[in-house]
């Protein structure tokens, strides 16, 4: 379907000349905003928020019209080969109050330097609960300052009112990419000249694309705007989730887009949930029905997850049925939770059973909602809770603030098969949409610690192979569409292998890198196998040894600097630690006996960060050739909500209410 092609192009030409490392606002290269801004998707009957703001900055290079902007706007809007209209018109909605703030940004790292930030006033006017049922290319014209326009370009996607789809359920490995799964298939998988004898459960999925994961402000992007973008099909801003970020100064106000669990909710009336092995209020699983410009306003998004929007409600998901993970600081009453409050009561009073360990996880029945919060902060990763157990014994993270770690806890596995029971049950004919994500693949990667990232991706792949076979079990296999993929990715690979042994003992850091193996000198893997019928306390398919003599070599793009040994981190790692503030060197303690990696980050970054690379998709199901080919990652949500058949003219106009 085409767009306003001249427009467009033009468009595209004033990003481009005005694309730099500060942003006056990331979303808005000219002094008119519309957001959401050009190059936008809709799917019909979505409910979102038109923002538009006029600036006038006082200062800097864009100073202009001596810092007064301009209070008399007006904006338009027009299908393809129709008239333009007021949006008051078009929408039949009437003309919101005028407001008006002030901000400030740094230019570039000159005015950083010098303290010397750029003020900005500012004019603007928002719209609520839009939606625009036909679909088409529609352009959204911002007229100011006597002449001046700013034009959005809109897609609203072809109409899908069929359900291809009972169930759906997406796997996030957050920051798995391809290099990654190949790494983690050598270590959990035997081979014998070069053939493997078994592969990963993702390996055998009849359908494999690639998304793209740029966001609005920036082609690296984060796990909250990838997650808006997977579950809304909009793009946003770094850092922001379920909204297109304004300027204003109260970031609750943004402008919001609705998800994909709020319009299953309110056109299906289906069930939903989330399991992750982050916090539950973690960027990945908040942003199902998050509505922020920061992915830090943890406690506020949990309100709001379970009793919709405040001050500005136009949409709830009517609260997960589902919700299974850590971050226990944001639920009982204390200085993380919101307003103090007592969060385990909260859920409780809406009809919530609660679980707070495996074993109450395990004993709660099918028919309720459940709310299980297993621990403070991420779960300890897989290799901490199944070979490295001593470690659980050192954290603080008990999931009422008491002094005792927590012991008894669930891995991915058992929190997906349990809501996969819950939500079965509680969705019925009206099907389920279920969340499930490895998040420390992500977080491990940051810190440098591979082995642990590794045994989280196989941890994922594990629960994705007993997800197939227990839906084969019940029944539900054939209605339901499974996809895995990631938000992101990190710049990671395998390129040798390291003779530890020779490593460690040598003298200086030019004869240990000898130690390391390229070609040939690489040889096979010495990571033992384990195999079904065979009794190991981890399972089949992950490595028995972690810290074979011949490791593999690997390491990412993206580093500060630090000690690489190769070996299996006994305790979990930090790989640069700061000797003043925002300055990071080598951690003595870290890597005893490697060698000295230099770092490609700025020394602020103490971890590693996020990379441009495509991240894969694979899809099993209903639906499963839609996800072939090169793809945005907004067009995971759209493909999705096709499959669930959410894309209607009539979405919106007297939708369901979940009750409970």
């Amino acid at each position: 379907m085409g767009r306003f092609t001249s427009i467009a192009a033009s468009a595209a030409l004033v990003v481009l000349a005005s694309a730099q490392t500060f942003q006056r606002l990331g979303s808005c290269p000219t002094l008119g905003c519309i957001l959401p801004p050009d190059q936008a998707d809709f799917l019909p009957g979505q409910y979102f928020d038109l923002r538009l703001e006029v600036h006038a900055p006082v200062n800097g290079s864009e100073a202009f019209n001596n810092g007064v902007a301009d209070e008399k706007f007006t904006v338009t809007i027009a299908k393809e080969g129709g008239a333009a209209q007021s949006i008051n018109d078009f929408f039949k909605v009437k003309e919101p109050e005028l407001e008006k703030w002030n901000f400030k940004w740094f230019e570039d790292l000159y005015a950083v330097d010098a303290k010397t930030p750029s003020v900005v006033n500012v004019a603007s006017k928002i719209y609520r609960k839009l939606a625009i049922y036909e679909p088409g290319n529609y352009e959204v014209t911002l007229n100011y300052y006597s002449g001046e326009k700013t034009v959005a370009n809109w897609v609203v996607r072809p109409l899908a009112t069929k359900r291809k789809a009972k169930n759906i359920i997406l796997f996030i490995g957050d920051g798995m990419t391809t290099n990654m799964i190949t790494a983690a298939r050598l270590l959990g998988h035997k081979s014998i000249n070069g053939k493997y004898q078994s592969v990963l459960q993702m390996d055998e999925f009849p359908v494999v694309g690639h998304q793209m994961t740029h966001s609005i402000d920036s082609f690296i992007t984060d796990s909250a705007n990838s997650a808006s973008a997977l579950y809304s099909g909009h793009k946003s801003t770094v850092n922001a989730m379920g909204v297109y970020a304004d300027s204003s100064k109260i970031g609750a106000d943004d402008p919001k887009v609705e998800t994909i669990v709020e319009l299953l909710v309110r056109i299906w009336d289906s069930a939903w949930g989330a399991v992750s092995t982050a916090a539950i209020a973690d960027a990945t699983p908040i942003a199902l029905a998050g509505h922020s410009r920061s992915r830090y306003d943890y406690g506020y998004l949990v309100e709001t997850t379970l009793n919709g929007i405040q001050n500005y409600t136009w949409t709830k998901s009517g609260g997960p049925d589902v919700w299974f993970g850590g971050g226990a600081e944001q639920f009982y009453p204390g200085k993380d939770s919101y307003n103090g409050e007592d969060y385990y009561k909260k859920f409780a009073a809406a009809g919530y059973d609660i679980a707070n360990n495996a074993t109450a996880l395990a004993a709660l029945g099918n028919d309720k909602r459940a709310l299980g919060i297993f621990c403070k902060s991420h779960f300890p990763v897989w290799l901490d809770r199944n070979v490295l157990k001593d470690n659980l014994k050192t954290f603080k993270n008990d999931p009422f603030n008491g002094t005792q770690p927590a012991l008894d806890l669930p891995g991915q596995k058992e929190m997906t098969l349990k809501a996969i029971d819950i939500l079965r049950k509680r969705g019925g004919d009206k099907g389920f949409f279920l969340m499930s994500e490895a998040a420390s693949i992500d977080k491990q990667m940051h810190a440098l610690d591979y082995d642990r990232a590794l045994g989280d991706l196989l941890e994922l792949d594990d629960t994705v192979r007993a997800t197939v076979a227990h839906l084969k079990k019940i029944g539900e296999l054939e209605d339901t569409l499974i996809l895995v993929t990631a938000d992101h990715g990190h710049g990671f690979d395998v390129f040798g292998s390291a003779d530890t042994k020779y490593l460690t003992e040598a003298k200086t850091d030019r004869q240990k890198r000898k130690a390391v193996g390229v070609y040939a000198e690489s040889g096979l893997s010495q990571y033992q196998v384990a195999v079904e019928g065979v009794s190991y306390n981890t399972g089949p398919n992950f490595p028995v040894n972690w810290d074979p003599r011949y490791a593999i070599a690997s390491g990412t793009s993206a580093n500060p600097d630090h000690r690489e040994n190769y070996k299996l981190n006994p305790k979990p790692r930090k790989a640069a630690d700061a000797l003043v503030e925002n300055d990071n060197y080598v951690n003595p303690s870290d890597a005893p006996g490697g060698f000295v990696v230099n770092g490609t980050l700025p020394v602020s970054e103490s971890q590693g960060v996020h990379s441009l690379t495509d991240v894969a998709v694979f899809a099993m199901g209903p639906c499963q050739e839609t996800f072939g080919g090169v793809y945005g990652n907004i067009d995971v949500f759209y493909k999705m909500a096709n499959c669930l058949g959410l894309a209607r003219p009539d979405a919106g106009k007297g939708g369901n209410c979940k009750k409970h």
